[in-house]
């Protein structure tokens, strides 16, 4: 059962930070219990706001619902007690509310709505498809602004007149004037979250355009830098945010720009890097070559940010 009103969830993920804890596989790419269950536990013993379960950096798009469900049931048993955990919504409206009803028994406090699958999408479309799931549920729902569902204000106006319990908008395509006018037009009703990949890179700008959080994947492997570059984020201390990005953040973005599909790759081999390995993705990504993987583990240490207790 939730802990939070929908309210009260929006209250408590807008002011820190957030993240998508990876969905652990064994060699035959299945669930990996165990080793979810420890980064879990791990994720849930810092200050983190937050966490997703089953979203993109835990690679939701190959779960299967049971899948799904189940990965959200484990998350909430190992890290509900400590930081709110979310689920993710996907595919079709049917498939997103099944997924939306699993996390709600599952104990989860609220939705991640990703976007319709492959369809392209206008605005009443978009409308009644989020409408549906907000109403398949009374926990917290956030939509996710990005590829085939880009909401405009007054879509979003509209679901947040019509559902209480819609609370959220994240956003990954980085358009300022779209931005500037769901702010302007839905205001204090909604939280608003940046997804761009790897967050960092744009918090600041974007907390000028009332983004007062984002969602952190590397967050998973080095998340006392996570936490500090949030802070200098939120204290808008541009030197400080500079000096990360030129240690670590940038320098890790020439890693995850090799190839397509490393920006959730790159996380499952930080996690390897610190000898926290969660296994491999799964199918249509690939792993990290052993190249870059030793590139990203030099770049862990030259930067300094080894997590405490890792083995690097």
């Amino acid at each position: 059962m939730a802990q939070y009103t929908p309210a009260e969830l929006a209250s408590k993920l807008k002011d820190g930070l957030l993240s998508f804890p990876v969905t652990a596989f064994d060699a035959n790419l299945e669930i990996d219990e165990a080793a979810y269950r420890n980064h879990l536990a791990w994720q849930s013993s810092f200050d983190v706001a937050g966490l997703f379960a089953a979203g993109g950096t835990g690679e939701g798009f190959t779960l299967t619902p049971a899948e799904a469900s189940r990965v959200v049931r484990m998350a909430v048993e190992e890290a509900g007690s400590k930081v709110p955990v979310l689920a993710s919504a996907g595919g079709s409206t049917k498939q997103a509310i099944q997924n939306a009803q699993d996390a709600e028994a599952a104990g989860a406090e609220g939705l991640l709505l990703l976007p319709p699958y492959l369809t392209e999408c206008d605005q009443e479309g978009l409308y009644q498809h989020a409408s549906a799931i907000c109403a398949s549920t009374t926990t917290g729902v956030i939509v996710y602004n990005r590829a085939n569902a880009i909401y405009s204000a007054d879509t979003v106006a509209r679901l947040a007149d019509n559902h209480e319990n819609f609370i959220g908008f994240k956003d990954a395509l980085g358009d300022i004037e779209h931005l500037t006018k769901v702010y302007a037009k839905n205001g204090d009703r909604l939280f608003y979250l940046g997804g761009l990949p790897t967050a960092e890179t744009f918090a600041l700008p974007l907390l000028q355009l009332g983004m007062s959080t984002y969602s952190s994947a590397m967050y998973n492997f080095v998340p006392e830098f996570a936490l500090d570059f949030y802070k200098d984020v939120r204290a808008q201390d541009l030197k400080a945010v500079n000096e990360k990005l030129n240690r670590f953040v940038l320098p890790y973005l020439e890693i995850r720009d090799r190839v397509k599909g490393y920006g959730v790759s790159i996380v499952k081999g930080g996690l390897k890097a610190i000898g926290r390995d969660s296994g491999s993705v799964r199918p249509p990504l690939q792993d990290l070559t052993e190249q870059d993987l030793a590139d990203l583990s030099a770049l862990i240490q030259q930067a300094g940010i080894v997590p405490a207790g890792a083995s690097l």
